[in-house]
């Protein structure tokens, strides 16, 4: 049964008594989505060493999850709209859970693909209905609150997620090995499904859309298309079939475009709102979050993976080696926090080119201790690291108030949910492009001796460093600044 409102004082917006217990729900929500986003960059290998699988099996189980969650995202915030924020939240926590559980057995890679797709799947019905809630829960004095904790959350969760990761897989408690990774979402998943049934409010759109079906259809085919040869090709040989699936990627994006506009004007209610894309600061920042997510989720992937199969760290110390890039990334948030509204995107572009030095200061350190031949360590590496960290914390903190500056109010929820869907398949994107330049470059990882992975990582990295300087010069088409009244968006 949910909690009964409060009235706030005369005057004031009425505010929902159970507000702050319900945030904290939504927070372990959040946080539960993001260690399962990073945990198996610590655990892949270890996962391949025990159950089989190719090399392209290490780029599926990252790419598989933020893929299905980035198709799923905007439908997941419609059905909240539809049938109700709390019962979608708690569908789609059920779901997940259910989907740790069938990770946590997995007997063969297929089995656990398959397995994380319904993870990201049902994770896409269970983060979108927070935003909603929250506005509704909280009055406007407390909103910028409520939303503020969001950015610290992320950047704990970024800095305990692989080293969580590795400790769990190194005790190998009960005999499970890396499957404990999964099974410690059982318990977070009942938790939050119990508490929310009790304190989350009931949330319903007074007009709710109708489902966009075809849409739909045509956001996933069009990912499929584009991820799946960036995975599989370099395993293949690159037949020209792969080529045709790109380019008929591009060709579905671009009628999935028409087909809004044609629904819009037919009266429908379509997947996205076609005039967010004439705003050129949206959709310079569609373009920006594309390329800045792809290279972070890339970067984090096979950084991973070089300090395991290239420099023989167990999980533990590969969990560690990231945590400076973390401990970074949390002081670029502090750093950020006085400066947003003052900077603005100069923010954005100050963040960008911190994190191109950072790359090129990784490289450099890995080129001076004979990092590419296996003789670097946690210590070497942290300072480049924590140099990376800070950029992104400083570009993460103003990023979606900036790109949503020049949003209207009926536009938001489409908006956000596009941002963040675009995230996710940018990180899908990253995993898969970095991972085959990765592969591609480096020996068989079965056969690679220590340090073999040298010259993969010196390519890598140079095209991480590329990729950020792209965004940079890309983050000149999003607005100066975000708008002061709307300070929701972190």
């Amino acid at each position: 049964m949910t909690a009964p409102l409060a009235d706030a004082a005369a005057g004031d917006v009425v505010a929902y008594r159970w507000r702050w217990p319900a945030l904290l729900v939504l927070l372990a929500a959040e946080v539960m989505d993001l260690l399962d986003a990073l945990i198996t960059n610590i655990a892949a290998p270890t996962i391949r060493a025990d159950i089989g699988g190719g090399e392209t099996t290490i780029q599926w189980l990252g790419a598989c999850y933020t893929l299905s969650m980035a198709v799923g995202l905007i439908t997941g915030g419609r059905l909240g709209d539809i049938y109700g924020k709390k019962r979608m939240f708690l569908i789609g926590a059920v779901g997940f859970g259910t989907g740790s559980l069938l990770c946590a057995v997995a007997w063969s890679p297929g089995v656990l693909i398959a397995a994380r797709v319904v993870q990201g799947l049902f994770g896409a019905v269970m983060l979108p209905q927070g935003l909603g809630m929250i506005k509704e829960m909280f009055p406007p004095k407390e909103m910028g609150a409520a939303f503020g904790l969001f950015g610290p959350i992320m950047g704990l969760s970024s800095v305990g997620g692989p080293v969580l990761a590795g400790w769990l897989i190194d005790a190998d408690f009960f005999g499970t090995g890396w499957r404990m990774i999964f099974i410690i979402n059982l318990p977070l998943t009942l938790l939050a499904v119990l508490a929310g049934w009790r304190v989350l409010p009931e949330v319903r759109t007074a007009t709710p859309p109708r489902l966009d079906l075809v849409g739909m259809a045509l956001v996933t085919a069009a990912g499929l298309l584009v991820i799946y040869p960036l995975v599989q090709g370099r395993e293949q040989d690159w037949p020209a079939w792969m080529f045709v699936m790109i380019a008929a990627s591009v060709v579905l994006f671009a009628l999935f475009g028409w087909y809004a506009v044609a629904k819009q004007r037919a009266g429908g209610d379509p997947l996205v709102v076609p005039a967010l894309f004439r705003k050129r600061g949206f959709s310079g920042g569609l373009v920006t979050g594309l390329v800045f997510f792809s290279g972070i989720a890339g970067f984090s992937l096979v950084f991973s993976l070089y300090v395991q199969i290239g420099l023989g760290y167990g999980p533990l110390d590969a969990g560690l080696a990231a945590l400076p890039w973390s401990i970074g990334t949390v002081l670029g948030f502090g750093v950020a926090a006085g400066l947003v509204g003052k900077l603005g995107r100069l923010l954005v572009h100050i963040g960008m080119t911190i994190m191109v030095g950072g790359v090129l200061g990784l490289l450099l350190t890995l080129e001076l201790t004979d990092g590419m031949s296996g003789g670097a360590s946690l210590w070497t590496l942290a300072p480049a690291l924590i140099v990376t960290g800070l950029g992104m914390g400083m570009v993460m903190s103003p990023f979606f108030d900036i790109v949503l500056a020049g949003v209207e109010q009926q536009e938001t929820g489409s908006a956000s949910g596009a941002l963040t869907a675009v995230q996710q398949l940018g990180g899908a994107f990253g995993v898969a492009l970095l991972g085959t330049v990765f592969f591609g470059v480096g020996p068989a990882a079965h056969a690679a001796p220590a340090g073999g992975f040298g010259e993969a990582m010196r390519v890598t990295l140079w095209v991480v460093a590329g990729m950020f300087a792209l965004a940079f010069v890309v983050a000149f088409l999003l607005p100066p600044r975000a708008r002061e009244e709307d300070g929701a968006y972190h």
